[in-house]
């Protein structure tokens, strides 16, 4: 019986999380192909062949539909970051967290580039995004004040990791084909993290 509870949870989890993928495509697509100002919500449901109900379940406007992705690869940082072995040093697991997640994923492709050239070019999703960031650090200092003891020092590692990977991605693409983003970003990452190892 619990089996097959697990079982058909998993499975409505699977379908929860293919819904928000198809909405943020859509979302992405529409932006990408039309540039944001033109993108509703309507539209949104309308490429995604779902009902405004079920947009609204998961999103609160099509900015948060947009950054979907992003939210989805700051969670498996964290999620990766808590599974690191209890000893090892703070700034240590951090960059192999980010490393893992980036090695996983593989380059990024050209949605993801068009996604944060997008971001870059209007104020409603840098705002959304920057809050998003703002709650990530938040986490990320949590998990780390359980492994350094200090919740100041948890917050001052959390802000120089946002800063680091920000800066990553934003130099990858200023110099797209120079370097891998994985690349970019571990440098950095192993940068910043000569002064807290």
């Amino acid at each position: 019986m619990e089996t097959a509870t697990a079982e058909a949870q998993t499975l409505r989890e699977r379908k929860k999380a293919a819904t928000a993928d198809a909405l943020h495509r859509a979302a992405m697509e529409l932006a990408i192909e039309r540039g944001l100002p033109e993108v509703t919500v309507e539209a949104i449901v309308d490429a995604a062949e779902v009902s405004r109900r079920t947009f609204s379940n998961y999103f609160a406007n099509k900015e948060d539909a947009l950054l979907h992705g992003e939210r989805e690869r700051l969670d498996r940082i964290l999620q990766a970051l808590r599974a690191r072995p209890a000893g090892e040093p703070a700034w240590s697991a951090i960059r192999a967290s980010t490393r893992a997640l980036f090695d996983e994923e593989g380059e990024p492709d050209p949605e993801w580039v068009a996604q944060s050239r997008l971001i870059r070019r209007h104020p409603s999703l840098i705002g959304q995004q920057l809050a998003r960031h703002a709650e990530f650090e938040h986490d990320i200092a949590e998990e780390l004040t359980r492994r350094v003891g200090d919740a100041m020092r948890a917050r001052l590692l959390a802000a120089a990791f946002t800063a680091s990977v920000r800066l990553g991605a934003d130099v990858w693409l200023e110099r797209r084909g120079e370097a891998t983003l994985t690349d970019e970003i571990d440098r950095m990452l192993a940068a910043m993290g000569e002064r807290f190892d």
